[in-house]
């Protein structure tokens, strides 16, 4: 069934950790000449992700289980403040996945909230001590037009990233 308004049901937001894809990387990569939906990623390069990974201002960002926390704590919290219903959201080692009905806002905005809060929520919780972000620029922003669009992004979020993390902090 089709959602016969201008409005999206909800969002698929996915934001990575810095220096954690490159372009080159085997695995595809998008840049603003390759971001048509449908169209192919650009394909491995190494020449282009060795140059990449020597440009980078600092080391790859991990995010270990107590800054997964801190995100998942913030995406939350933020969503809980702002009357956003999140319907799934799945912090891994280096990207987070979330699923999110925002009434009255865009998705940068919601992306752009996810990135800032959960940064300031790392530093409160000492698991950030540095000036600089620990995102890597953009992120991806999918609207979700119908019940099976969303029930499928709640799917892929909450059981197609592999295991569950250990939390060896604990």
């Amino acid at each position: 069934m089709w959602n016969d308004t201008d409005t999206p049901l909800a969002f698929f937001i996915t934001f990575r950790s810095y220096g954690t894809w490159f372009h080159g990387d085997e695995r595809g990569s998008v840049d603003r000449h390759h971001n048509v939906y449908g169209t192919p990623r650009i394909p491995r390069n190494d020449t282009w992700r060795r140059i990449s990974g020597t440009l980078a201002k600092h080391p790859p960002v991990k995010l270990d289980a107590q800054r997964r926390r801190s995100v998942k704590d913030a995406i939350t919290d933020t969503c809980e403040k702002r009357g956003w219903y999140l319907a799934a959201v799945n912090v891994r080692t280096n990207h987070v996945h979330s699923v999110v009905t925002a009434p009255n806002s865009d998705p940068d905005t919601v992306l752009n909230a996810f990135k800032a809060n959960a940064t300031r929520k790392m530093r409160e919780d000492g698991c950030w001590p540095n000036a600089h972000s620990p995102w890597a620029e953009k992120g991806s922003k999918r609207k979700l037009w119908n019940e099976r669009s969303v029930a499928n992004a709640i799917n892929y979020t909450l059981n197609g990233q592999g295991d569950d993390l250990p939390d060896f902090d604990k």
